[in-house]
């Protein structure tokens, strides 16, 4: 591509270099011409007194087409918004012009892309076998999980990875596979990763398919795939240590071979990865349907989870990993820029965390959020990581400004920045246990708020990462000694416990951040229970989020599948301008007490996020995908999504757009799972276009059940009528969840909606005083 354009430009005078206009990054620039001003660093511009001449050198001019078109820039987030922005903002004594052609002009990179697609992607698992790849250590690679296998479960686990090949060849494919499981601990079938295209989400009209939600589809399990979103992209491990997309890269073959082929007729069904088939369906049918880690729950214990694992029958899908719905760290970026700033609201009773410091530790898939977040909370935010790989990632894409390895050169920055009231992220490279220890023994409290990001769902698997030893040594000793590494991590736990409960004890507030860590710290007799027997510190859903999900707000992300950034620019303000609209009409016919009353309660969030909205852009969120989250509640979920529709219907947005799935509960039905189940049921037949049920969530594998869902918008009458159905009950289901374990802020949302909704009859809860409860404990003296 690029010898051609340059070849190209050569040959031409400058009026005519629309014949020649490009898509970069999968963005269509309306057939106008990237020029590079090195003066000025200004692109996007052609100067008519010198045209290409800027570059003036050979080398120059090669230099820049080679690093415009070379495949590391395509969708590589924000870059044709900044030059875009920057050329706005030339110096206004430059004489410009800009020369538009035809819009519909096609990347030869694309092309090319499209191509192979149009044979790899619809192939399967080829017919004959691939030459294995070279490993390539520039990725971050799983750790060997921990598993010891019995000759039975060893030979079992070849025996099922066989069963997607034809018999000749698994003569070879034992050997291969039996030396996968005792370097790797798993057969993820490296032969079969794609080398020809990197894994990434290209624009839907690139993808093959009959129909567009496959296409969609596509786009989603790539972005999850991509090596500067994924953990772990080579063993198929998105985020959270053991989120998988897939088990081996031969289930990820065969899914897009069925999704290549899938008209609206058919339903994919997918066994935890394994894509079990097409089946004859109806259009009004999810495409997909999902299912990881459903085992009877006698048989749920992180043993059977690892056996499960290694033997290729069932996978922990995290979230949004297992169920093609992540969209980098920007996923979990809102919500824990409303913790944070609903923290500082509650426990330190401030608007703005100027000067106030915020220590957490985690820079993975969701941890990374944690940085940007309090830099949108203008706080200084410190964040602990092992991992200098993705330290180092984090950084690279802007998620974190500065880094410090020594204690003693943390603890002056933070002085400094404190006493200045600087908005800044710092990245410790090293343990947490280090910093909490260390401001622990500081005559001053330099700390006001702290959390912990850490994968304590998978404790002892790569999660967590003990005091003491380095990254390299816990990932030695979890395999080669899994009991001295679990002891080891149980004594970083007390000691972490400790060092918070002193600086806690003077006056810092911590929360759990819904990772386990408060579970696994009492698992290993930290001091962290009070006198009741329950935990010191409360979770970040029950204690500070709880209220704002009561009331219907959750995250509500989408997708822009053209991937051109500026259908993200028009969402955003499509948003915006519902969130506005909304906050007006709500005051405007609030009548009852009772809407009154929830009118007032929801103000303050509508407020919070129709200025995170406003603001989105500027934050420089997107990693991968062209994707976006907002927190928002039923009424507003569903104009959001009906204008997103509308804009697609009438040309404003290029492409269909795809949106996706969203304890303060005291009735003792935390434990339960019917409202998950309800979502991904009630999801399947109001209109998803696919839907996903996980065991874990995002708390581990047993600890929780999680429902979810994947909807695309395609600007059709349908379209609308599923979005308005099913965000509908997504949304109001969970509320009346909470509600019915006697949540105020749900009785009054859910009765709101009810007045506003003839046809939701929902029943609400009578509320037993303690007096009534008390006599008849005591037998009714």
């Amino acid at each position: 591509m690029s010898s051609r354009l340059l070849t190209s430009l050569k040959k031409v005078p400058v009026e005519v270099y629309p014949v020649v206009a490009s898509v970069v990054g999968g963005c269509v620039l309306s057939g106008w011409i990237l020029v590079h001003n090195f003066n000025s660093s200004h692109e996007f511009v052609i100067n008519k007194k010198k045209g290409w001449p800027y570059m003036e050198e050979e080398k120059s001019r090669n230099e820049y087409i080679k690093r415009l078109f070379h495949k590391e820039n395509i969708n590589s987030g924000d870059e044709i918004a900044d030059r875009r922005k920057e050329e706005s903002d030339m110096s206004a004594t430059q004489t410009q012009t800009t020369i538009q052609g035809p819009s519909t002009t096609i990347d030869a990179e694309l092309d090319k892309i499209k191509q192979i697609f149009s044979e790899e992607l619809t192939a399967g698992i080829p017919e004959e076998l691939p030459e294995m790849p070279q490993w390539d250590e520039s990725i971050p690679h799983a750790p060997k999980r921990p598993i010891t296998f019995t000759e039975e479960t060893f030979k079992l686990a070849i025996r099922n990875a066989l069963r997607y090949f034809p018999s000749k060849f698994h003569a070879q494919l034992a050997i291969e596979f039996a030396d996968e499981l005792r370097k790797y601990g798993h057969i993820y079938m490296y032969r079969l990763r794609p080398t020809s295209y990197e894994v990434r989400a290209y624009p839907i009209d690139v993808y093959p398919a009959r129909c567009r939600q496959a296409a969609a589809i596509m786009l989603m399990i790539h972005n999850n795939l991509d090596k500067k979103v994924a953990q772990y992209p080579h063993e198929l491990v998105t985020y959270g240590g053991n989120g998988s997309v897939f088990s081996n890269w031969a289930q990820y073959r065969l899914m897009l071979k069925y999704l290549s082929e899938m008209t609206e007729e058919q339903t994919l069904v997918m066994y935890s990865g394994h894509p079990m088939g097409l089946y004859p369906s109806h259009p009004g049918a999810p495409r997909v349907v999902v299912t990881n880690g459903m085992v009877i729950p006698n048989y749920s214990s992180k043993a059977d989870y690892e056996t499960m694992y290694a033997t290729g029958v069932s996978i922990y899908g995290q979230m949004t990993a297992g169920s093609y719905c992540y969209i980098g760290p920007q996923g979990i970026v809102h919500g824990t820029t409303i913790t944070v700033m609903n923290a500082g609201r509650k426990y330190l009773g401030v608007e703005d965390l100027r000067g106030k410091v915020f220590i957490t530790s985690g820079l993975g898939g969701m941890s990374g959020a944690q940085g940007k977040a309090g830099v949108i909370c203008n706080s200084v935010t410190v964040v602990a990581e092992v991992n200098e790989a993705a330290l180092r990632k984090r950084y690279d894409q802007g998620w974190i400004m500065e880094i410090v390895s020594g204690l003693d050169q943390l603890v002056e920055r933070l002085k400094k920045a404190r006493q200045n009231k600087e908005v800044v992220s710092i990245a410790y490279h090293g343990n947490i246990v280090d910093i909490w220890e260390r401001l622990a023994v500081e005559d001053e409290l330099l700390v006001e708020l702290g959390s912990d990001q850490t994968s304590l769902h998978n404790p002892y698997h790569g999660g967590y990462y003990p005091v003491g030893l380095s990254f390299e040594e816990s990932n030695q000793m979890m395999v080669e000694n899994p009991d001295l590494f679990k002891e080891k991590v149980q004594e970083s736990l007390r000691r972490q416990i400790e060092a918070i409960n002193t600086l806690s004890s003077r006056g810092m507030k911590f929360w759990d951040y819904g990772n386990s860590f408060l579970l696994e710290a009492s698992r290993a007799k930290a001091n962290v229970m009070d006198e009741k027997g329950k935990f010191k510190y409360p979770s970040y859903v029950q204690d500070i989020m709880g209220d704002i999900f009561s009331l219907g707000f959750g995250p509500f992300r989408w997708v822009c599948t053209s991937g051109d950034i500026t259908d993200l620019d028009t969402t955003d303000a499509i948003a915006a301008d519902i969130i506005e609209s909304i906050m007006k009409k709500e005051e405007e016919k609030a009548s009852s007490e009772t809407k009154k009353r929830e009118v007032t309660k929801c103000k303050l969030q509508h407020r919070d996020n129709h200025q995170w909205i406003k603001a989105a852009k500027s934050h420089q969120m997107v990693v991968g995908s062209k994707a976006r989250i907002l927190y928002s509640n039923a009424p507003g979920r569903r104009a959001i999504a009906a204008a997103f529709n509308e804009a697609v219907r009438d040309g404003r947005v290029k492409a269909p757009i795809v949106i996706r799935e969203t304890s303060n509960v005291y009735d003792g039905s935390h434990n339960t799972a019917d409202m998950a189940v309800q979502n991904f049921v009630g999801d399947s037949f109001r209109g998803a276009t696919w839907v996903a049920l996980h065991n874990g969530g995002g708390t581990g594998w047993g600890e929780s059940i999680n429902g979810g869902f994947g909807l695309v918008l395609d600007g059709t009458p349908d379209a609308g009528r599923r979005a308005d159905l099913m965000l509908g009950w997504d949304v109001l289901n969970g509320v009346s969840r909470r509600a019915w374990a006697r949540n105020e802020n749900a009785e009054d949302a859910i009765t709101a909606a009810m007045e506003e909704d003839e046809q939701l009859v929902v029943t609400l809860p009578h509320h037993a005083s303690d007096d009534v409860l008390e006599a008849a404990y005591r037998g009714g003296k």
